[in-house]
């Protein structure tokens, strides 16, 4: 690949999606791109391009959703686990509601406890040590949110991408457009003379 291709394979973000580079002088582009097909052909390989950054545009947007939905309920774990701590040398049980299923509660007394037990997912629950469990759940917190923090930033590149790309497609139909015109202009003139 040249430096001034389609895609630009040395300029990558965190997540290795590859820079769009923008064509300012279609012509000169379009001089190159010729050797390889017609102006089809390059906005074929411009669109598809495009199709890939919105399937990656699509994943990462999944992704920024279910840590969305993972953090605040981190942040849920963690606060009762501080209430936790702060009754475990109590002798009155802490009394509250937790969440059973969709929209149904139930009233729970919780006697002070030494340990929990934690989902870690994948149907897997382990019993930790309120000190560990609070030493997990902010560990997992923290990275949660740096991820989002990445996430991100990715969205904002791949939208930069997409809209580089977008632009290069038009630029080339326009040229195209543009290109086509001329040569009908010319066989007008040509056959009137």
């Amino acid at each position: 690949m040249s430096s001034e291709d389609n895609v630009t394979e040395d300029k990558k973000n965190t997540k290795g999606i590859p820079t769009m580079p923008f064509v300012d002088d279609v012509d000169k582009y379009m001089k190159r791109e010729e050797s390889r097909g017609s102006a089809e052909f390059v906005l074929r390989r411009l669109d598809e391009q495009h199709s890939k950054y919105k399937f990656l545009e699509c994943n990462l947007l999944q992704k920024k959703k279910r840590l969305k939905k993972q953090i605040p309920d981190i942040k849920i774990s963690l606060d009762i686990l501080k209430l936790m701590k702060s009754k475990k040398n109590s002798t009155s049980p802490v009394e509250t509601q937790f969440l059973l299923s969709d929209q149904v509660y139930v009233k729970a007394k919780i006697p002070p406890t030494e340990t929990v037990c934690l989902w870690l997912g994948a149907n897997v629950m382990l019993e930790y040590s309120l000190d560990d469990a609070e030493a997990l759940l902010t560990k997992n917190l923290q990275t949660a949110t740096k991820n989002l923090d990445l996430l991100e930033s990715d969205l904002d590149f791949l939208r930069d991408q997409l809209t580089t790309t977008e632009v290069n497609m038009a630029r080339v139909y326009n040229w195209d457009v543009k290109r086509r015109q001329a040569e009908r202009e010319k066989a007008v003139s040509s056959s009137s003379v």
